[in-house]
């Protein structure tokens, strides 16, 4: 049998979770994956993707703003206590333009 070294990686639950359900759909567990990773960084000679700030257009960008604001509580927004009360609200919002 081979011998194998131990690697302690602290990980947050759900993306353990999240990454063993992907890697099982595939019939790999975890730890094959992670060694799927490492020995392919070490045939690339470094990480085997491209890593890169994302760039987003200015009407993207305002939306992840708005986004970060409303679930910080900067913005409050309306609750409908259904999608027909939303609909009702936006078909008024037309009528009265």
């Amino acid at each position: 049998m081979a011998k194998t070294a131990t690697i302690n990686v602290r990980i947050d639950p759900e993306t353990k979770s999240s990454a063993e359900k992907l890697f099982s759909s595939f019939g790999i567990t975890l730890t094959d994956a992670i060694n799927i990773f490492l020995h392919k960084s070490i045939m690339e000679g470094g990480l085997p993707f491209e890593m890169k700030q994302p760039r987003y257009n200015a009407e993207t960008e305002a939306a992840i703003n708005e986004a970060r604001a409303i679930l910080s509580g900067q913005v409050q927004t309306t609750r409908y206590p259904s999608a027909h009360a939303l609909f009702e609200e936006l078909d008024a919002e037309q009528d009265g333009e």
